[in-house]
């Protein structure tokens, strides 16, 4: 495989798409070797048609305000690959979304849903339309005309859509209500939906429960356990939220949370109301952390700073993507880091993760260790088609199962001979090796 010729010819089609192309060339520098020892792999030009999405649906979105002014964003579905199952993946809603980050989401969800075993394809979707100072009506409308565009590319045999940044249950209840009034259908077409329409139960906190049971595993292969660690989180959301409530409920102690404006140092744990409050500030709308501190003043507000300066046993980026860099990693393998897990989708840059591999820290990325989310998604399907709802208990038992797979992928791909695991080379070969032998199998399509 020539790596740099691929990527040359991916930048001359897609100029300046950076995310993407910096998700590519991950994939591709983990997979070369293996991909080297499957010459039919080269003939059917595996590689030249997997980093190209099936298709990229574009749209306008019209829309009228609160005060009867028309507004007008653009939407997007990208609908990245079919191999293994119907495409399925979030819709975002955020004033950064571009074609490139959807690119980028929808590429790394192919191989994350192939890392679950259940059979879902990969897609991303959204718009740059920001939910934050939006009234409750002005986002129903939103939601309606966004999916008045997309709706015939919808189904739950075609494309399956779910929530992601800006896009919780009452954006997915919208969505799917306008969803199911123009197809006269109840079908599982939407994931993350309300408990009382179809929802599967513990869904928004799956990705966090999620991730801490990949860190479990992980920490099992070194004779270790959670129960008593330091845990460094960034981010607020609800990603956050189930990965401080998992970490608390193991025995971990939660030490800071973070926000764009700065991050809160909490010594004493943040646990129990400490946790309410997370969501609290993530409810009143503004992406601040600051007021944290006055409910509990013996915590600490850095402004402007990130969380990674803290001597932690475990850091879990729980953000956006590429909010790890070299130098935090510097600070986190000086400080003597234990264990990095990305729970936000390549919250790492490559310089970072270079860094961490180098200096033998064991670190893992969000491809793996945040699946859980769409894990529950694809049993949130499984629920749907037949008709029934599983209790809280059944999707975590199912939630564990499919996370200790991953990780069993994950050592099985990445171990190197001197012991070493490379959860970035094992997450990316094993998800690549079973869409790519799903490829050949089906011809050229």
């Amino acid at each position: 495989m020539d790596i740099d010729k691929i990527l040359s010819s991916l930048e001359a089609k897609h100029p300046g798409e950076k995310e993407y192309l910096q998700a590519v060339r991950e994939v591709l520098l983990c997979v070369k070797d293996v991909y080297d020892e499957h010459p039919e792999f080269e003939k059917a030009k595996i590689i030249e048609r997997m980093v190209e999405p099936d298709r990229i649906i574009t749209f306008r979105v019209t829309w009228v305000d609160d005060n009867g002014d028309v507004q007008t964003n653009l939407g997007y579905r990208v609908q990245f690959n079919k191999a293994i199952g119907p495409y399925k993946g979030g819709i975002r809603f955020h004033a950064s979304v571009n074609p490139s980050i959807l690119k980028f989401l929808g590429f790394e969800q192919t191989f994350k849903n192939a890392l679950t075993t259940l059979p879902m394809g990969g897609a991303k979707g959204g718009s740059d339309f920001s939910p934050r100072g939006k009234s409750d009506a002005e986002i129903m409308r939103f939601c309606q005309a966004f999916i008045l565009e997309l709706w015939k590319n919808l189904g739950p045999d075609r494309d399956v859509p779910a929530g992601d940044i800006g896009v919780g249950a009452r954006e997915v209840g919208y969505m799917y209500g306008m969803y199911k009034k123009l197809v006269d259908e109840c079908t599982g077409t939407f994931t993350g939906k309300g408990l009382d329409f179809g929802g599967s139960r513990i869904r928004p906190e799956a990705t966090g429960f999620g991730a801490l049971y990949f860190v479990e595993n992980m920490l099992k292969m070194q004779n270790d356990d959670i129960k008593g660690k330091t845990v460094a989180i960034s981010g607020f959301g609800n990603v956050a939220w189930g990965a401080a409530l998992k970490a608390n409920e193991l025995g971990a102690k939660v030490v800071t949370i973070s926000g764009p404006d700065g991050y809160i140092y909490d010594p004493d744990g943040i646990s129990g109301d400490k946790i309410q409050t997370m969501l609290d500030l993530r409810a009143s709308g503004e992406d601040i952390v600051e007021p944290y501190i006055e409910q509990w003043p013996s915590a600490k507000f850095f402004a402007g700073k990130k969380p990674w300066e803290q001597k932690v046993d475990i850091a879990l980026p729980c953000a956006t993507q590429n909010e790890l860099d070299g130098d935090d990693a510097k600070q986190l393998i000086d400080n003597g880091v234990q264990l990095v897990a990305e729970v936000s989708n390549m919250g790492c840059t490559p310089e970072a993760i270079d860094a961490f591999i180098e200096s033998k820290t064991i670190y893992a990325p969000g491809k793996a260790v945040n699946a859980g989310g769409v894990a529950t998604s694809g049993l949130e399907m499984s629920q749907n088609a037949m008709h029934m709802q599983w209790s809280a208990k059944e999707v975590d038992e199912k939630l564990h199962y499919i996370m200790k797979s991953i990780h069993e992928q994950c050592v099985m791909y990445g171990t190197e001979p001197n012991g070493y695991i490379n959860y970035m080379k094992g997450a990316n070969i094993a998800g690549f090796m079973k869409v790519a032998r799903a490829m050949m199998e089906q011809g050229i399509l």
